[in-house]
């Protein structure tokens, strides 16, 4: 608190200096949030104290990209700790005064810390406590560079759900919604959206036969088409034995089987929706739009999926869960909204509209990832390809605040690993990720990665891929 009240008694002749300093505070904020341990009970409150009161105190607005990120803890602190808040931007000329409010908020967020900590098993809150508490240093030091790494995504076990007799649970299912996606924007938006995408793939250059050729070679496998006549080795055609007595010099009396490369295949692109997509969503949906050309012209089915909640900590559900009187251990306790932005029985020109619909900012909430990933793959299985193959594109773990302050941290994170893990052992769809500037390798059981020039993804799959 006293660096923060430092950096904002800078004289007005000094912009550079001040814009010097913004940068670097949100340069630190970037890598708290990226490397995910933002997404842990004590990350999220250190980080959100962190931003509001800079906020507070230099009249900037909190970082754009981690907003949704924190607007659900914000509005559960801000009651307890605003009097103190709003007194260190009172203060911030008089270093005595100021301490004095600093010191009473760091009193009512160790409160909140030790309270959140007394639910947790002790080996797991001091791990979260010390990783946090090392990352979060990251605010002091000036001169270390960001590390050229890419962070994992965080994992652990869920109490609740080990000593649960009937596994992962669901409060509700009442307000549990499946949507197309196109029809939840404005047409004449979705076609701005639309030319967009169009003139920013355009920009990449990118060359569609070529990538849909190597795409062939990976997915497609020999299929028998009929035989090929006429041939001077194989198998004796008994059709043209006449010609050997006609003409005994003819050596053209043989056939031979005939194969043609086929794709027997679907590809599902499932998008994490969630509120820090946001930031990425741009180049995720540029990919998939040209991924899903590349293997149409490949003759591989294609369909775009998107999950997301219906609202913000919880919406209608937990609602209905605090009418009932807070029964311990509800489950999932929130309202999940899956979108189909382009199914498999649609081509690519039909469903180009569509796929733009991922520009749309309010889509994004918060993700409940294990029930989304089992849903598009039913939606495979009910296909009749013969390989099924569903990628899975996040930049975290799964995220809901009501279901994790209802039941652990880890709650839906190790629900997750179960649905990849069951469909692993089954075989019946292979499980792929794209982690958008996140390792996702502790989701799957065994990890094959791949990590493009930029470093800012990295693809993830249980079994090795060609």
């Amino acid at each position: 608190m006293e660096q923060l009240r430092c950096e904002t008694r800078l004289p007005p002749g000094m912009p550079g200096v001040a814009q010097n300093l913004r940068h670097r505070f949100e340069a630190w904020s970037r890598a708290f949030h990226r490397s995910g341990l933002a997404e842990g009970h004590l990350g999220i409150l250190l980080y959100t104290v962190a931003q509001i009161s800079w906020s507070r105190l230099t009249g900037w607005p909190v970082l754009e990209e981690t907003e949704d990120l924190i607007e659900v803890t914000r509005a559960a602190i801000v009651p307890a700790i605003g009097f103190a808040l709003a007194g260190l931007r009172r203060h911030r000329d008089d270093q005595a005064a100021f301490a004095g409010h600093a010191l009473e908020m760091a009193r009512l967020v160790g409160g909140m810390i030790r309270s959140a900590r007394a639910e947790q098993a002790a080996e797991e809150g001091a791990d979260e406590e010390d990783a946090a508490s090392a990352a979060f240093s990251l605010l002091l030091d000036f001169d270390d560079e960001e590390p050229d790494t890419i962070a994992t995504a965080p994992t652990g076990r869920s109490r609740v759900l080990e000593e649960s007799g009937h596994g992962y649970r669901v409060y509700t299912t009442r307000y549990d919604r499946k949507v197309d996606a196109g029809t939840l924007v404005r047409k004449a938006l979705l076609r701005e959206y639309r030319e967009r995408l169009d003139r920013r793939i355009a920009e990449q250059g990118v060359n569609l036969g070529r990538l849909a050729h190597q795409l062939t070679a990976v997915l497609a496998v020999p299929r028998r088409d009929g035989w090929s006549f006429g041939e001077e080795q194989g198998r004796i055609d008994g059709r043209r034995l006449a010609q050997l007595i006609s003409s005994p010099a003819e050596r053209r009396l043989f056939r031979l089987e005939q194969y043609k490369m086929e794709a027997d295949c679907v590809v599902s692109f499932l998008v994490d929706c969630s509120g820090s997509m946001k930031a990425h969503i741009e180049a995720v949906t540029m990919m998939i739009d040209i991924l899903v050309r590349a293997l149409e012209m490949a003759g591989v089915a294609t369909e775009v999926l998107g999950f997301t909640t219906g609202a913000w900590n919880g919406g209608r559900a937990r609602l209905d869960w605090l009418a009932r009187g807070r029964p311990r251990n509800p489950g999932r306790l929130n309202e999940v909204c899956h979108m189909v932005f382009k199914d498999a029985d649609r081509s690519w020109r039909r469903a180009r509209a569509d796929i733009a619909a991922l520009f749309k900012a309010d889509l994004f909430r918060e993700g409940v990832d294990g029930e989304a990933v089992d849903w598009a793959c039913s939606r495979l299985l009910a296909r009749g390809e013969a390989r099924r193959i569903l990628i899975v594109v996040s930049d975290g773990s799964p995220m809901d605040g009501a279901t994790g302050q209802a039941n652990d941290p880890y709650y839906l994170d190790n629900h997750l690993k179960e649905v990849v893990a069951r469909h692993e052992a089954m075989r019946d769809v292979e499980v792929l990720g794209i982690g958008v500037g996140l390792d996702l390798s502790p989701i799957t059981a065994a990890v094959w990665r791949r990590t493009c020039p930029d470093r800012s993804i990295r693809r993830c799959s249980p079994r090795s891929c060609n």
